[in-house]
């Protein structure tokens, strides 16, 4: 039987990365095709010696063509911390349109499935909880972070114009709060933040009063989720995460705890449009995936915490 080929843009990304890992382990040739504005070749490093494994180093943004042929593209590339797309705004919207729009003229071309990478943050700041796909979301396009959430819009709106027009076999997958290890230290978001600050023994910084909510869906469960879903026959979007929502003081507790850390919380103004709840309603992965998250919080942030203080020796 043919070895299956499979293009991961975003490959030297946090959660790019674990999907090489995942498809090496699979079988798969895998194509990780990475700038490396936010990934790093630490990253994927150990895959180097594979024989099935390819780092391109592209900007999806631009055009590009490779010869092999390829049975699935799952298009990660993306700013998800507000830190990156705060900085590269417009590379943030342009890696959503222009990235999106070049992936799937190559879907099109060697007749490949393609999976995109959504994000909760279509949702905005919700009016309704938990958020189901059917929600249209509650976003400032012209906010500072309307540039990655209207760069996600765009994109799944394109995304299932070419399945609908083209007839290209398409996924996409609304990911909620993610971690793990190879997220950077210094990624911005709340997990390495906290991590990082209580490592370190310094003031752990909460923005706002610490009400505000997410959950948190270890990354091996992502991945699982992520493939049961690029083989699935579904096109409309899933929510991909784990619904046990806690608030943000919460959490900042438990790293305390985990690291017995001598770290004092401290309080910042929440930034604008920052979103106060966000939970999914996984119902749709449940009956149509089979999928919902088994890592539990402590477990996953263990190894997380680990991660991260063995990149500090």
């Amino acid at each position: 039987m043919a070895i299956k080929k499979i293009i991961i843009t975003g490959g030297a990304g946090f959660i790019g990365s674990h999907l090489t890992e995942f498809y090496l382990k699979q079988g798969y040739k895998v194509f990780a095709i990475d700038n490396l504005i936010t990934g790093t070749e630490k990253n994927i490093e150990a895959f180097t010696q594979d024989k099935n494994f390819e780092f391109i180093n592209h900007d999806i943004s631009k055009s590009f063509q490779i010869n092999d042929d390829i049975d699935y593209i799952l298009h990660f590339a993306s700013l998800a911390s507000p830190v990156d797309y705060l900085n590269y705004p417009i590379k943030t919207l342009k890696v959503g349109s222009l990235g999106t729009h070049n992936m799937l003229g190559l879907a099109k071309e060697k007749n490949a499935t393609l999976l995109f990478a959504s994000t909760s943050e279509v949702y905005g700041d919700p009016l309704i909880h938990p958020q189901t796909e059917e929600y249209w979301g509650n976003v400032n396009p012209i906010g500072p972070r309307g540039v990655y959430d209207e760069s996600k819009r765009f994109a799944e709106s394109i995304v299932l114009a070419y399945h609908r027009k083209h007839k290209i076999d398409t996924k996409i997958a609304r990911i909620f709060n993610t971690y793990g290890p190879r997220m950077r230290l210094n990624d911005g978001r709340v997990v390495p933040n906290f991590i990082d600050q209580a490592l370190e023994n310094k003031n752990i910084t909460i923005y706002g009063d610490g009400s505000q909510t997410r959950s948190f869906c270890y990354v091996d469960d992502l991945v699982k989720g992520i493939n049961k879903l690029l083989l699935s026959d579904y096109h409309l979007p899933v929510n991909l995460g784990n619904p046990s929502e806690r608030t943000i003081l919460n959490f900042a507790q438990k790293v305390l705890q985990m690291i017995n850390s001598n770290s004092k919380i401290i309080y910042q103004d929440l930034p604008v449009d920052d979103p106060k709840v966000r939970q999914p309603d996984i119902t749709k992965a449940k009956e149509i995936l089979n999928w919902q998250p088994e890592i539990e919080l402590n477990k996953g942030l263990q190894k997380t915490i680990e991660y991260f203080r063995n990149l500090k020796n």
